[in-house]
């Protein structure tokens, strides 16, 4: 597989994020945007009128474009060597069913999930976990060791299902399909639908963003009242009695409008003039780099503190965006590369069409996702890989994306090293006692999750370093 810096440090982004946002002090000690918009402090009850989304509302559609542009860089060598369909269906299954297993198994097998008050037991179950999840996922055994490969994955498969199939887990309710990772569920259908999209369109880009409006019209047929076919199509989930919806939900597949529009970005980043050096004057990309994170602050802000009357919000949001604009096409004289220029058009087209849309749905929201989210997120998300790139081709640059393009590299290990590993950890030694007492102002509730956050991405790059790599 063709490995791309840029693209690893938008991957370890969004995992740094997703550990960040769910280990901070919870119970309103941190301000609204530091949550998801749509479970504000200080009881984080759900609320799905609330409009709006935080930098927490970015990380996942990040991830899922990081899957959307990795796929035409993965593929590339097997499509060239026209190798036959049938590997790329097998592929596809192949990946669909590791992520499908490992968000049940990761989610069952969390000590608070074992037992409502984990005790050494528990957290010695989370930690064989782990290693079982070590030896599932791990694809670099060597010397003697290596003959034996197939007979340890095997193995640890095996005392998987075992270990879901006997524990009581919580309240003695058993092993339950419905209890699972429901990001890494989306993950498993986006993978199985995304890789064959991409497969059976890898010559016709034109056809793969038609399948957008496709599903689009599906979606929205589905919410009408009056029962139709397509309706029946979309929330088909069941077969001779068995029920499928903890597996695959048609619903899933609103996420293509970030997979999609992400294998174009990969399929920029193949070019010759994305992996040349960077030609842009330095000026130019501290002009972009700036306009970017100021857009970014400003619009989640804006989305977030709608004030009253509401059009002032909206107002200053075009002002924004026609200020950033005006930036852009200044910079976007100043370089000459084919893919840099085609990165930051598709990011400021899909940013100018979710804020167009904005104000459908009831205003943009994360959860029910709205369709300006969707064009949202991928223009931010294709905006931020040419600062990326620009910052990865400069010595201190490189040195600061270091940790994200490590975590980038290896983010399976990254996702479940904090729940399965490090708290288990921090449990057994008594030092989790401490870490919880960390709730009592802004700045502990903060440090709680970067010290959290930190121990994640230093197992995280430890791993890295000692070539140990998750693979489906």
């Amino acid at each position: 597989m063709h490995r791309e810096s840029s693209l690893d440090a938008l991957r370890g982004l969004a995992i740094v994020g997703m550990v960040l946002s769910g280990s901070i002090a919870f119970g309103g000690v941190l301000p609204a945007w530091m949550y998801h918009a749509q479970v504000p402090p200080p009881l984080h009850q759900f609320d799905p009128t609330l409009p709006g989304i935080t930098w927490v509302d970015l990380v996942f559609p990040f991830f899922l474009f990081s899957m959307g542009a990795a796929f035409p860089l993965a593929l590339r060598g097997a499509i060239e060597q026209q190798k036959p369909a049938l590997h790329f269906w097998k592929l596809a299954a192949l990946r669909f069913f590791l992520l499908a297993f490992f968000a049940l198994f990761s989610q069952h097998l969390k000590a608070w999930v074992i037992s409502s008050e984990p005790g050494v037991k528990e957290q010695c179950l989370s930690l064989l976990a782990f290693t079982l999840l070590f030896g599932i996922f791990y694809r670099g055994w060597k010397g003697a060791v290596a003959r034996y490969e197939k007979w340890i994955r095997s193995g640890c498969f095996v005392l998987a299902l075992f270990l879901l199939a006997r524990l009581p887990f919580h309240k003695g309710a058993g092993f339950d399909l419905y209890k699972s990772d429901v990001i890494l569920m989306v993950l498993a259908n986006m993978a199985f639908f995304g890789l064959l999209l991409y497969y059976f369109t890898a010559h016709r880009p034109l056809l793969r963003l038609l399948i957008l409006p496709t599903v689009a019209a599906m979606i929205l047929s589905a919410r009408e009242s009056v029962d139709n076919p397509v309706k029946a199509f979309f929330y088909f989930n069941q077969m001779a009695g068995f029920k499928f919806d903890w597996l695959y939900k048609f619903y899933f597949l609103k996420y293509l409008f970030i997979v999609i529009p992400g294998t174009l970005a990969g399929e920029w980043m193949l070019s010759t003039s994305w992996s040349s050096p960077v030609s842009a004057p330095r000026r130019a990309q501290g002009v972009y780099g700036l306009s970017i994170i100021s857009l970014l602050i400003g619009v989640l802000y804006l989305l977030l503190y709608r004030q009253a009357p509401l059009a002032l919000s909206g107002i200053s949001i075009w002002i924004l965006f026609a200020l950033f604009s005006g930036l852009l096409y200044w910079v976007l004289r100043k370089v000459s590369q084919q893919s840099f220029q085609n990165m930051m058009m598709a990011g400021w087209l899909l940013l100018f069409m979710g804020l167009l849309l904005e104000p459908y749905e009831g205003g943009i929201k994360k959860d029910p996702s709205t369709f300006s989210y969707y064009f949202v997120c991928s223009g931010f998300a294709f905006l931020l890989l040419p600062l990326f790139r620009f910052l990865s081709a400069q010595v201190m640059g490189s040195y600061l994306l270091a940790p994200l393009i490590d975590i980038g590299k290896n983010p399976m290990l990254a996702y479940v090293a904090g729940s399965l590993l490090v708290l288990p950890v921090l449990s057994l030694t008594g030092i989790k006692v401490y870490w919880d007492e960390l709730i009592h102002s802004p700045w502990q509730g903060l440090l709680k999750g970067l010290l959290f956050t930190g121990t994640v991405v230093l197992v995280t790059r430890y791993s890295v370093k000692r070539r140990w790599f998750w693979k489906t």
